[in-house]
């Protein structure tokens, strides 16, 4: 499911930006200033550089690769989807009144600007405000068929106007008329933030599916696949699962936690899940070669098939697959990008990543 992109803004308005500390640009960009060789949010309280002291890139990663080191003061790395006050007003009323349709004008009522709210769910969620409510009435709908109520019943009782509109937004999304969702399930996606860059996640009812950072190669791949064994439909929405998820990892990101408690669902092989299971008795702060997790698992001559299961794994940082090394020391074999393997295992190690309580 591709992400919707903000364009990115031009140098000029980054620095328009940056020494404004406009907080709606918290995301698009990363400035760095040449003469300290500190990167920073567009927020940072700190003096602002000339003009021509700073670049600005996409991403940390960017900034990291080209050597430039985080501010202390703002903490570019820290984990920013903490959700503002005013977002969690209109998600408190959506759970509510869920058929309720907030339009541009309502926002504008309470106070608010309507490009602010949509660049923040775009960001979290890669769709715009109106989508992520058009989304979770097709939800609640969803779950009113699985509950037993009538195809009638449950398009009026969720917002719709007419039958034939809620049955085309229905096939549109579950790709199946509404007389069939009770045997549909669903896979709920949402995004989130952390300090190296933007993951998806997805939850069933049994627990988190996958959790991948979105930049990981052969994604969409890996969703098809998720959904096709799932017999499911992924569909961005929330679920019970991820504001637990949301919270152990800002705690691991943090320094403050050392093992997951939320509930994961992992289809695989029983070869594959052994192989997973065996990733999670891997100690924090430790690391194994693939020679040593095949022997944990019972493999010793099947380095190359345990390697291999490995890097199927759906749950980074969740199932610690970062903490399997060459047999010579060197890190090897991350999907999520070798820089990013050494970010975390320097954290489990009590490096210099740790981000402040």
């Amino acid at each position: 499911m591709p992400a919707i992109d903000l364009i990115a803004p031009t140098a000029a308005e980054c620095y328009r930006a940056l020494v404004a500390k406009d907080a709606t640009y918290e995301g698009r960009f990363i400035a760095a200033v040449k003469t300290t060789g500190i990167f920073c949010r567009p927020t940072c309280p700190a003096r602002k550089p000339k003009p021509q002291n700073v670049e600005f890139f996409a991403t940390p990663k960017e900034a990291l690769l080209r050597g430039y080191r985080p501010c202390k003061v703002c903490t570019p790395l820290a984990a920013r989807d903490a959700t503002p006050p005013f977002i969690q007003e209109l998600l408190e009323l959506l759970a509510r009144q869920p058929t309720v349709k907030i339009t541009d004008a309502d926002l504008r009522q309470r106070g608010l600007e309507p490009a602010t709210v949509r660049r923040w769910f775009r960001r979290q969620h890669g769709i715009t405000f109106q989508a992520y409510q058009r989304l979770n009435r097709i939800n609640l709908a969803f779950k009113k068929l699985q509950s037993g109520e009538t195809v009638t019943a449950t398009a009026f009782d969720s917002g719709y106007e007419s039958l034939s509109g809620f049955q085309d937004s229905f096939k549109a999304v579950f790709g199946v008329a509404p007389t069939r969702g009770r045997q549909q399930q669903v896979i709920n996606l949402t995004r989130l933030e952390t300090p190296l860059g933007t993951m998806l996640a997805c939850a069933t009812e049994q627990g988190i599916c996958l959790l991948e950072f979105t930049d990981r190669r052969m994604l969409e791949t890996e969703l098809r696949d998720l959904a096709r064994r799932l017999g499911a439909t992924i569909v961005q929405s929330d679920n019970p699962h991820f504001a637990q998820l949301r919270q152990e990892l800002a705690e691991y990101f943090a320094g403050r936690r050392q093992a997951f408690s939320v509930p994961l669902h992992m289809p695989g092989t029983a070869f594959q899940q052994a192989v997973w299971q065996e990733l999670g008795r891997i100690a924090y702060g430790t690391t194994r070669s693939y020679g040593q997790q095949a022997l944990a698992v019972g493999r010793p001559t099947a380095v190359r098939a345990v390697a291999a299961a490995n890097g199927l794994n759906r749950l980074a940082i969740l199932v610690p697959c970062h903490r399997v090394i060459g047999a010579d020391g060197q890190l090897t074999g991350y999907a999520g990008g070798l820089w990013r393997k050494k970010w975390l295992l320097e954290l489990e190690q009590g490096g210099q990543n740790s981000a402040p309580a």
